[in-house]
This record gives C-alpha cells, sequence and structure tokens, in this order.
C-alpha cells in the first residue's frame, strides 16, 4: 500500500490509527465529514482507500484551515513558501524560527503556521491565554526536508482537490449539515479541556455539550464514530461516553507506551473508538470490538499527556 502523505506534523494525529478506524466505516464510499480535523490522518486514509467520494474539513482553527485550502488547491505556493522559510533559517534557527512565531501571531499567515510545526517541539501545538502560538523550537533538528514537505503536500492535494470543502467554526455548526447517508468522524481534545485552560487548542470543549450533541445526531440517524479517551497502565485518558448514547465501544491496542519504557515501565496503550448505533445499523453487528495494531514503540495518548 502506497504511503499516505501527512503535510500537517501534528501530535495526536490519528495517522498510525486511521487504518484500524477505516474497518468501521461502511462498504460504500461515503460523505465524510471531520468537525475537528486537525492533521485531518483519517480523511486522507479515506481518500486513498476510497472510502471516501467527498470530505468536509472543519475546524475552528483558522490559521490551520486557512493552511489545508492552501495545500488542497495550491500546492505549489505553500510549498515554495515553506521552502524558502526552511532556506532562510539556515545558520540561525532559534532566531529564526522566533522571528516567524512573532510574525505569524500579529498576522496568521498560513505558511507561517506550517513552517512553526515543522519545527516545534514534539510537533506539539502550544498557544497561550491571549491565543498566540507560543511553543519552543526543536534545536535539534530543522523541520522537514522542503523536497520531503512538497512530496508530502502534492500528495495531500491529490488525494483531497476537487472533493473536500473546507469550513471553519464551531463543530456543531457543520454538524447540522450531515445527513443519514454522510459517515462523521470526530477527535475531539480529550476531558479537561473544559475544565481549565489547555494550551494545545484554541477553541475549548464542554463535554456536557458535546454528548447532548451527540444525542442529536442519534435522533437524526447519523452515522458517527468518536475517539475520545484511553487507558495506559492505571492510568485513563478522558471520561468514557454515557451510556444512555447506545454507542458500541472499541479499544484498540495501540501497542506499549513509550513514555512509560522510559521510565523503565511496561505500559500497553489502548484507545477508544465509539460508534454510533446508526453506523452499527449500516454495518452490521462489531463480533471483534478490541483491535491489536502492528507492535510499535507508540502511544498517542502518551504523548498527548505531556
Amino acid at each position: 500500500m502506497e504511503k499516505v502523505p501527512h503535510p500537517i506534523p501534528y501530535q495526536g494525529s490519528k495517522r498510525l490509527l486511521a487504518p484500524a478506524i477505516l474497518k468501521f466505516f461502511p462498504g460504500s464510499p461515503v460523505r465524510l465529514i471531520e468537525p475537528f480535523a486537525g492533521a485531518a490522518a483519517v480523511s486522507l486514509k479515506a481518500a486513498q482507500r476510497q472510502k471516501a467520494s467527498n470530505i468536509l474539513l472543519n475546524d475552528v482553527n483558522e490559521p490551520l484551515m486557512r493552511l489545508w485550502e492552501l495545500i488542497i488547491n495550491s500546492p505549489e505556493r505553500i510549498a515554495s513558501a515553506y521552502e524558502k522559510l526552511w532556506n532562510l533559517q539556515l545558520g540561525r534557527e532559534r532566531r529564526y524560527y522566533d522571528g516567524v512565531r512573532e510574525r505569524f501571531n500579529r498576522g496568521h499567515a498560513p505558511e507561517y503556521l506550517l513552517y512553526l510545526l515543522a519545527r516545534c517541539v514534539k510537533a506539539s501545538v502550544r498557544y497561550n491565554a491571549d491565543g498566540e502560538f507560543n511553543q519552543s523550537p526543536d534545536n535539534r533538528r530543522k523541520g522537514m526536508d522542503p523536497q520531503t514537505m512538497r512530496w508530502h503536500i502534492e500528495g495531500a492535494s491529490r488525494l483531497l482537490k476537487d472533493r473536500t470543502l473546507v469550513s471553519i467554526g464551531d463543530y456543531r455548526h457543520v454538524l447540522q449539515k450531515a445527513n443519514p447517508t454522510d459517515l462523521v468522524y470526530m477527535d475531539p481534545p480529550y476531558q479537561g479541556v473544559s475544565l481549565n485552560r489547555d494550551p494545545r487548542y484554541i477553541g475549548l470543549l464542554n463535554f456536557d455539550g458535546f454528548t447532548a450533541t451527540l444525542n442529536d445526531l442519534n435522533e437524526r440517524s447519523i452515522s458517527f464514530i468518536v475517539s475520545y479517551d484511553g487507558r495506559s497502565g492505571d492510568k485513563r485518558y478522558g471520561k468514557p461516553m454515557p451510556e444512555n448514547l447506545g454507542l458500541v465501544h472499541i479499544e484498540i491496542e495501540a501497542g506499549p507506551s513509550s513514555q512509560a519504557t522510559l521510565l523503565g515501565r511496561s505500559h500497553i496503550t489502548y484507545e477508544s473508538l465509539y460508534l454510533s448505533p446508526a453506523l452499527v445499523k449500516r454495518i452490521g453487528e462489531v463480533q471483534n470490538r478490541h483491535l491489536t495494531l502492528t507492535p510499535k514503540q507508540i502511544s498517542l495518548l502518551a504523548q498527548d499527556a505531556t
């Protein structure tokens, strides 16, 4: 299988889990809606596997979605802009990064965001209380090589162009557009974002409001998949979905926790998927509710917790 391009490096991306998530897609291509688009890993994989005929990508983060618009519709422009920034940094990487970060916070140019994501520590977005990007650079590296980045950008454009609509706004607004023939995939911030300011996200997510939205989707017979909570060792991430929603809970064994391994422990990471009743009706009863990825030292949840 050809490698899937991923031009936006994002901590917590579902790139490694996407093949497992696609196992629960309907048999025929659907319109796929991602209200929390982020790095759009599931949409890219669905497009590659011809599981999505049309895609609606949405996120509250406007610079991120402006970047997606350029990647999809103007790949040469954004690839060349990134290459220029990458070359200009050489020999003064730290000082140049700080300057780009300052310019991004003033004007939110999408090419600056791409450069910052490629250079920042652990590809981990951090925003301060004023909504400014404040993550530090990884001084051990210069960021993705421009030619490699161009390959990812051009590949993503080929997969998504002419089938993808990009929107910016609250997830609830885009979900009003969903109909029973669509499939919605949601990877919202883990629980806790609604209780305290979380520097990883521009927007906040209220747990009760989110579950009320899921209940509305159920009443409208909308098929959806939610990535939300998980566990590693004795530690749980996020509160499980309420039982009254009638969701089918799937656990994906994602492999040994890399963070625990570094501490001399042996913890397996499990990530949760929740399938809506309407989706289960379309794909049939789910026999296997425990999936295992190819063994790798991965831990998306452990990374999210840093």
